[in-house]
């Protein structure tokens, strides 16, 4: 494990944190309107991820409903989840062309349809396109945005400002569990549905909310400094693959795709210059131009970004910790999103509705995860803290409740495991944050993107999976076995290759020294 956070900037590439240090700072990052994005990003939480975290609700009813197997409809809640995240690297295309707002706006329409046409749903088949499909891609496209935003107005507080923004999912997990227990007793689950739809509305409100930095203002964030020898001796010692994933090779390609752009606008405008003695439909047809080839070049720009990232020289993948990540993910969330879904049937089981009825155990996961992602974030900003170091501990206290949980058998013992599910699982607030520390600022969307995706792979497959085991076994006991031990590969896999990668640092430097 590492000592500090300098030790993440140096391993894992973030040259943003090696010998340097804001010089003028921008009033709206650390403060200012930053907080705005903060407020905007948290009410996101609570309207997208809250919700879902609330299906548990909807999931009875459409069980009593439909009266399908467990395994089937399991499957709405998990195609809400996992589209909701697997959609990310597509999203992280819409960013580069149309920026964070537009895409936010868009995605709170999305969300918003998908919610009111469940309402009229026949079957579950029909739930898999209306919710599963079209409310998860909607959510996904306000989603990424409001992580990315926190992500590019702060940089001292990072740790906290994500803390804050998604402890929206704690809130709206309650929150939205009231709410849609309410209202499914007094309107039904269908008006339950069609009302969460008009609120779901607020996330354009929301993304209207996302002011976008100028360019300027991003050049600014960050400004070098002259530093020490130990700090060049460490820039110097990244390694290509760091490089690459910091996008540093990768500015050479953006400065011709700058020159072509002022090459096409400067052309068109001398056209408009020389034509102003034309007819004005000469002058209309030239203005249509003009925007459509600002337009083209715009989009041919954030998609030679969105392609470089995954596919061009500057591939994230060639930084192996940040491969590592997205192992880890792959297996990690399935972990957290099994007890959602699945706590009410136990709860049934176990006999447990009287207590559970008085303060659900979902409840108190969502509380506690509240208090978990504001004091983890507290912690890792510490200067003498390292982020990577919180995030593993809260990692390991994670798996070893999940393993833990079908031991409990009263609502006491449930009560306990499901605080410690919520504390730990506060982590999720330093995912942006050990993102970024892994690939830098630039392209911080395309790689949580990623991190996303794999998320949503991993939500899409769990409670389904968890439905089948228990429609086999009539219990839920190995279903939470079986996602522990994977959740323990994914962690196995970031311990051993930062490690590897900083023992073949120290040979290379070694190499280098004798020579």
């Amino acid at each position: 494990m590492y000592a500090s956070r300098e030790d993440i900037g140096y391993d894992f590439g973030d040259d943003s944190k090696v010998g340097s240090k804001p010089i003028k700072p921008n009033p709206n990052i650390d403060g200012g309107w930053a907080w705005m994005i903060v407020l905007s990003s948290f009410l996101v939480h609570i309207l997208i991820m809250g919700s879902q975290m609330a299906l548990g609700i909807l999931n009875m009813e459409w069980l009593e409903e439909f009266n399908q197997s467990r395994g089937l409809t399991a499957w709405v809640s998990s195609l809400s989840m996992g589209i909701t995240l697997i959609v990310g690297p597509f999203i992280g295309l819409f960013i580069s062309m149309c920026g964070c707002r537009t895409t936010a706006i868009i995605g709170g329409i999305l969300n918003a349809l998908g919610w009111i046409l469940s309402a009229y749903a026949s079957n579950v088949h029909y739930l898999f396109l209306t919710f599963g499909v079209t409310a998860g891609i909607g959510s996904g496209m306000v989603y990424l945005p409001a992580v990315v935003m926190v992500g590019q107005y702060f940089q001292n507080r990072r740790a906290l400002a994500q803390g804050l923004s998604t402890t929206g999912t704690g809130f709206g997990a309650f929150l939205m569990t009231a709410l849609l227990k309410y209202l499914c007793t007094e309107f039904g689950w269908r008006n339950a549905m069609f009302i969460q739809g008009a609120i779901s509305l607020n996330l354009c409100v929301c993304g209207a909310l996302m002011r976008p930095l100028s360019p300027k203002e991003l050049r600014e964030k960050y400004v070098v400094r002259s530093g020490s020898e130990e700090n060049q001796a460490k820039a110097l010692s990244h390694s290509t693959e760091t490089i690459k994933s910091n996008g540093v090779l990768g500015e050479e390609p953006e400065r011709k795709e700058e020159a072509a752009k002022e090459e096409v606008l400067g052309s068109v405008q001398h056209i408009e210059i020389g034509g102003k003695s034309g007819s004005g439909r000469s002058m209309y047809g030239l203005r249509l131009f003009k925007t459509v080839s600002q337009l083209t070049v715009t989009v041919r720009k954030g998609f030679a970004l969105w392609y470089s990232s995954y596919f061009g020289a500057a591939s994230l993948f060639t930084n192996r910790v940040f491969v590592a990540f997205i192992i880890w993910a792959l297996f990690a969330y399935s972990s957290f999103v099994i007890p959602f879904i699945h706590l009410p049937e136990i709860v049934k089981q176990y006999n447990l509705s009287r207590q559970d009825n008085v303060f659900p155990l979902t409840s108190i996961i969502a509380i506690v995860h509240i208090f978990g992602k504001v004091i983890l974030g507290i912690i890792s900003d510490l200067p003498c803290i390292s982020t990577w170091n919180v995030f593993l501990m809260a990692n390991f206290t994670l798996v070893t409740c999940i393993l833990t949980l079908p031991l409990m058998q009263t609502y006491i013992g449930l009560a306990v495991v499901c605080a410690l599910i919520g504390f730990s699982s506060g982590y999720f607030s330093l995912m942006p944050v050990v993102t970024e520390d892994l690939v830098g600022t630039k392209h911080l969307a395309n790689a949580y993107g990623i991190i996303i995706c794999a998320n949503g792979i991993s939500a899409l497959f769990g409670p389904p999976f968890a439905g089948w085991i228990y429609d086999i076994t009539q219990k839920y006991d190995f279903s939470f076995y079986i996602a522990g031990l994977l959740y323990m590969v994914g962690i196995i896999f970031l311990l051993i290759q930062p490690c590897i990668q900083k023992k073949q640092s120290r040979e290379k430097s070694t190499e280098e020294a004798q020579v």
